[in-house]
């Protein structure tokens, strides 16, 4: 007579709760997805700590056109993990500081806007990416006690890990340092996280290389100019090593598998060309003041309380100073998801959640982008 795993967990728990985790047995083809990084991928962690306005987007317009309300993402609606959790068939990853009992099975978001890899980088205004790494220890052990030890495991290694981290570093940089010495600062941080990660059972991960930093309405407003060339250029720096700082982890780290997507080669096409991306300006910001809308004021709560505002934030590249719009963080989301070799490799986000990776052959080398 054949008894169901259901009846025998039924049994388990009239005797013992030791073994209660291997009864939460996850769907075979569930992959989770874990969250780190900056304000480009921050879901409203920052509402939850001691910081000021100019690292929160708790406040109108921001939110305005998917949410209907500020959820402090810093845009007028979701970000690039918000679509691929979609895309993905997940629900909207949890913000991790949220108060409440959350459901880690599916991941958790600790993206924290203004972050940087360098705990020195808007030091006690935000949650550096060691802090990160920190929380995500916490869910990890908190998932061995849910689910079990063999379990937990198997849904770690399965997960897919997602970092944006960097952009706030270099655009803080005081140091004396060179910008080769800066950024083997900024990669080799990124570096201790991702194997922190890897020890705990991450295999699979996911990046963007570093945006044209000069060409955002704040820099421009600030150089007068139509991008800061200067500041762009240690951007360019960081793009041309994080790839060697990838391989190099893949040949130290058995199974260890990422996606890079070239998000500087994505934004200067839209910058150069706006209409052929469905952009009516990608010069200014949707909101804010000044040059650009290069003034950081949108929603009035950062020390600038007139402020500008766009109709429609689907014709504008940029909704603040700072930041893109929903519509561009979309397509960057769908370029991550499914992109081809030329944009996203050595495999696309798909390709990882499916974890088909080991079965496609790719150069083991990844072209600087």
């Amino acid at each position: 007579m054949e008894i169901s795993s259901a009846f025998i967990c039924l049994l388990l728990s009239f005797t013992t709760f030791v073994t209660l985790g291997s009864c939460h047995n996850l769907p075979e083809n569930h992959v989770a997805l874990f969250i780190f990084g900056d304000s480009l991928f921050d879901p409203g962690n920052n509402n939850y700590i001691n910081t000021t306005t100019d690292f929160q987007a708790n406040f109108i317009p921001y939110g305005e056109t998917f949410f209907k309300y500020p959820t402090g993402r810093f845009s007028d609606g979701r970000l690039i993990p918000d679509f691929i959790a979609q895309f993905a068939g997940l629900p909207i990853i949890p913000t991790y500081l949220k108060p409440g009992k959350h459901k880690f099975t599916d991941g958790v978001n600790f993206a924290s806007g203004g972050a940087g890899a360098l705990v020195e980088s808007h030091q006690g205004f935000v949650v550096d990416l060691e802090t990160q790494i920190k929380y995500f220890k916490r869910v990890e052990k908190s998932l061995r006690q849910e689910l079990g030890d063999a379990e937990a495991k198997k849904l770690l290694s399965k997960a897919v890990y997602m970092i944006s981290v960097g952009g706030n570093d270099y655009l803080t940089k005081n140091s004396n340092a060179s910008q080769e010495e800066f950024a083997s600062m900024v990669l080799g941080n990124l570096t201790v996280a991702l194997k922190e990660i890897y020890k705990k059972g991450g295999r699979k991960f996911g990046f963007s290389n570093m945006i044209p930093l000069g060409c955002l309405p704040y820099m421009k407003a600030q150089s007068g100019g139509p991008c800061d060339d200067e500041v762009t250029a240690i951007a360019k720096f960081h793009n041309a090593r994080l790839p060697k700082t990838l391989d190099k982890l893949k040949k130290e780290l058995q199974g260890f598998k990422y996606s890079l997507y070239n998000i500087y080669q994505s934004i200067n096409e839209r910058l150069s060309n706006p209409s052929k991306y469905g952009f009516k300006n990608a010069t200014t910001a949707c909101c804010g003041s000044g040059p650009y809308g290069g003034i950081y004021s949108c929603g009035g709560k950062r020390g600038v309380t007139e402020y500008d505002l766009c109709d429609n934030p689907a014709d504008f590249f940029f909704f603040d100073s700072y930041h893109p719009s929903e519509k561009a963080y979309r397509q960057f989301a769908e370029m991550m998801w499914s992109g081809t070799n030329d944009i996203v490799r050595p495999y696309n986000l798909k390709t990882l959640f499916e974890d088909e990776a080991s079965s496609i052959h790719h150069p083991n080398i990844v072209n600087e982008l």
